[in-house]
């Protein structure tokens, strides 16, 4: 049964694209186009209401956390998190899974956030303009897949 879609072909492209190669390159872009539409869906919102009774500024504050999550995420290695080429340092491996665990619980959690204020502070309050909502929603999964995409899309093998 984990084998049943090994017999599709999906279209007869015989362009033989060696996508190993351009795999960095692609995530690396991709990610970056993810993490600057969330950041200008936020400006977008923060220019068109700049009023606080329509969109508190406060509410920057996932954004900020989910770019430090980003960073944060990036910033270890999958060599690191595993033990294969990080062994010293104050804390080793130990300490760039925290690092990474610690990442992860801020990016989750400004997403989580943002969530909140969707709902807890434009849709149940029924105010009559839900867009700034919906830009901090958006700007937080943004930020988060791009995050995602950077750490997982791209391969170290390359890096040898």
């Amino acid at each position: 049964m984990s084998g049943f879609l090994d017999g599709i072909r999906c279209g007869d492209c015989e362009c033989n694209v060696d996508w190993g190669e351009r795999r960095n390159t692609i995530a690396s872009i991709a990610a970056g186009v993810l993490f600057f539409t969330g950041w200008w869906i936020i400006i977008d919102a923060a220019v068109k209401y700049p009023d606080q009774g329509q969109f508190h500024h406060a509410y920057h504050t996932c954004g900020v956390i989910a770019t430090v999550a980003f960073l944060m995420i990036n910033a270890v290695s999958n060599g690191q998190v595993r033990g294969d080429s990080y062994s010293e340092g104050c804390m080793g491996q130990t300490g760039a899974r925290v690092w990474l665990f610690i990442g992860f619980m801020l990016a989750f959690g400004s997403l989580i956030a943002s969530m909140w204020i969707l709902f807890g502070g434009f849709v149940v309050p029924q105010k009559p303009v839900v867009y700034p909502g919906i830009a901090i929603f958006f700007q937080n999964a943004f930020i988060f897949f791009g995050g995602l995409v950077f750490k997982f899309g791209r391969t170290e093998d390359l890096w040898q």
